[in-house]
């Protein structure tokens, strides 16, 4: 099962690690940022399944950055827990009419705040289904090892199906070449970067065999998204 990723934008150190361990702990993949301006940056670099902002930060405040999520089409769906040290009620309310999902004031218990995150997951179902994934009329089946477009199978070699697996994890990011040279190879393996060019070939070649458009997008100079 393929672990969701959450982003976590808080600018105090102790602050950030601690969670970020804890949520790892849980099996999350975990990325993080230090101020509202990197948070967009990597919303938009990484497409989270789930975003934790803290509400004061330098640069631009979290309550200013869900504003901004929750205003653009693309990113108003993923969940937004505000942390904040504001307890009042009405700090809580303008947290959640910006567009807050959840607030959760500090201090607070990890514990607590991990089953928040779980239930935010639940709720959404961030999580592929049955062990399948989908996208469009594409459906990758991670038990049987099957890829099927718009009801037909497509036979995939071993390489092409992680490919496709790591872009269906993520519709629309972007992953450079390196990227998927470390996900789909592994990092302890040496491949030129020229493989993956290879590789993605071969895979829009079999997502096309049936016919139909081609649904990875070349982005010059930065890499491949599916979408």
């Amino acid at each position: 099962m393929i672990p969701p990723t959450i982003l976590l934008v808080e600018d105090e150190p102790a602050q950030r690690e601690m969670l970020a361990y804890n949520l790892e702990a849980e099996g999350f993949d975990v990325i993080t940022a230090d101020n509202g301006e990197d948070g967009l940056l990597m919303v938009e670099e990484n497409n989270p399944d789930l975003i934790v902002l803290d509400w004061m930060m330098p640069q631009l405040s979290g309550i200013e950055v869900c504003r901004r999520l929750k205003s653009n089409p693309k990113t108003r769906q993923i969940p937004v827990i505000m942390l904040s040290a504001r307890a009042e009620e009405v700090d809580r309310v303008r947290g959640l009419e910006n567009g807050a999902d959840d607030y959760v004031v500090k201090p607070y218990s990890v514990i607590e705040f991990a089953a928040r995150v779980k239930a935010h997951f639940r709720r959404a179902n961030v999580t592929a289904a049955g062990n399948k994934l989908t996208y469009e009329d594409i459906v990758v089946d991670l038990e049987t090892y099957k890829v099927y477009r718009d009801n037909l199978e497509i036979r995939l070699g071993p390489t092409e199906f992680k490919l496709l697996a790591k872009f269906m994890e993520k519709p629309g990011r972007v992953w450079q070449r390196d990227q998927l040279l470390d996900r789909v190879w592994g990092q302890e393996i040496y491949v030129d970067t020229r493989t993956v060019d290879v590789h993605i070939g071969r895979l829009r070649r079999a997502l096309k065999q049936h016919g139909g458009q081609d649904p990875i997008r070349t982005v010059r100079g930065a890499g491949y998204a599916l979408g």
